[in-house]
């Protein structure tokens, strides 16, 4: 047995309990974070950072800034990405975490612009800087190190926890900012918009708490060990890993898209263009995330044994049938219920099963020595070309057709042909060697199910 294939059994002490614990809580803060921003830009930001006699220029300065947070995680991913390759994995998820915390836990603590003006949102948008940076890169090393330590039967399952993660953090935030939303304005505006921000620091103890008592991925040991693992990481999956970086991002462009049409558009659609209540939007969202949260390792473990492409090919293939029935069922939101049913049927089948696969077979396009780096940038690239465009997109192509959504339905259906065609001529990474050192290992170890 080589070295490469040595034995990585989990210890007691990396049981997949606390590997799979980790993961969830990471990523949970991660969009805990992020989910947090987006909320306080729409309500507090506009009127206490970004001040302006304009409101609308006030609310598209506090916008801009969540916006920054996407367009860094890609030099986030890069950076943090190639320390995890040569560092390894376990480090940079500690430092990761450590970053995102701090800045959110800062921001809670931001003055407002009365009280120490234009520092008010410089400060807030290099927090924000700061938060996107640590973000490039803590799902991506949560599914690697999730992935990395599996049995090799088991990836898509154990995968699917940062995934989940990424709900419950939405779920975590929408909860919180409800709870002090129904505070009085003028004490909500003063200071109850940051307890949420604070409460981040309860989180952040807990995964470095989790996280510390973790060792390193069993994967990256083997890797280490080897002769042939590569020095340069960065280098390496320019040069060597393009393919699965364009398969990668190809993939990704319709969950972002259609995850941001429901979590951020649709909201805004439902109250300015159908004139229904500022509670139907958060409420049907809410109940699919809870829906999607459950079905993300349903949907893993089924890509465990069927294989990552058809599970994937079907989210990708039914969210784009379903991007003209969306619409008929919101129809003119004369029943809120049929809301409540197109959203959780969007999220929860579609984007639950496009994501619940994701981390495995994302972790399985790359060789061991190059993973890191090549999945946390491809994927937030994407990320910054699509999920911060789409909501922008969606809201101009219904001005654009006078209030009318079929061009935004041609633009979910785009992005999921794009998707699918890439995941097609992907190909099937189910069971690849996580140790493997060239590519040419990797595609020849597809389905041996060696670790």
């Amino acid at each position: 047995m080589s070295r490469t294939d040595s034995p990585t059994t989990p210890t007691k002490k990396n049981s997949m309990l606390g590997v799979g614990a980790a993961a969830l809580v990471g990523s949970a803060l991660e969009w805990y974070d992020f989910y947090l921003y987006g909320t306080a830009a729409a309500l507090v930001f506009n009127r206490i950072i970004f001040v302006n006699s304009d409101p609308v220029v006030a609310t598209l300065a506090a916008f801009a800034t969540f916006a920054v947070g996407y367009l860094i995680r890609p030099l986030g991913g890069l950076i943090f990405g190639r320390m995890g390759d040569t560092l390894g994995r376990k480090r940079v998820l500690v430092l990761t975490l450590l970053i995102m915390g701090v800045a959110t836990f800062l921001m809670g603590l931001t003055p407002s612009y009365e009280q120490i003006g234009i520092w008010a949102p410089i400060m807030l948008i290099v927090l924000r800087l700061v938060q996107g940076i640590g973000a490039g890169a803590e799902f991506g090393g949560a599914a690697i190190f999730s992935v990395e330590h599996a049995d090799p039967r088991r990836r898509g399952l154990h995968g699917a926890w940062p995934s989940a993660g990424v709900y419950l953090g939405l779920l975590m935030a929408s909860g919180v900012f409800a709870v002090v939303t129904q505070l009085p304005e003028d004490q909500f505006l003063a200071w109850g918009w940051r307890i949420p921000f604070l409460l981040s620091a309860v989180v952040v103890i807990v995964a470095l708490i989790i996280r510390l008592r973790l060792a390193e991925s069993p994967a990256f040991v083997a890797m280490q060990s080897d002769e042939h693992a590569p020095v340069s990481p960065v280098r390496t999956v320019f040069a060597q890993e393009k393919t699965g970086m364009l398969t990668l991002f190809l993939a990704q462009l319709p969950q972002n898209v259609v995850s941001s049409i429901n979590l951020a558009f649709i909201t805004a659609y439902l109250v300015g263009n159908l004139q229904l209540s500022a509670s139907v939007g958060p409420i049907a969202t809410t109940i699919g995330t809870a829906v999607t949260m459950v079905l993300l390792p349903v949907f893993g473990a089924l890509s465990d044994r069927i294989g990552r492409r058809p599970v994937i090919l079907f989210g990708i293939v039914f969210s784009g049938i379903f991007a003209f029935p969306y619409f008929w069922l919101i129809g003119g939101g004369e029943a809120p219920a049929l809301v409540v049913v197109a959203i959780v049927l969007s999220l929860g089948l579609g984007v639950g099963a496009m994501f619940g696969p994701q981390a495995a077979y994302f972790a399985e396009l790359f060789t061991g020595g190059a993973r890191f780096t090549g999945l946390a940038f491809s994927r937030e690239l994407a990320g910054a070309v699509s999920a911060g465009t789409t909501p922008l997109i969606a809201v101009a192509l219904v001005a654009a057709t006078g209030g009318a959504t079929w061009a935004v339905s041609l633009f979910i259906v785009a992005a999921c042909v794009v998707g699918a065609i890439a995941v097609f001529f992907g190909g099937e990474t189910r069971g690849r060697r996580m140790s493997a050192t060239t590519v040419a290992d990797l595609k020849a170890s597809t389905g041996s199910f060696e670790r």
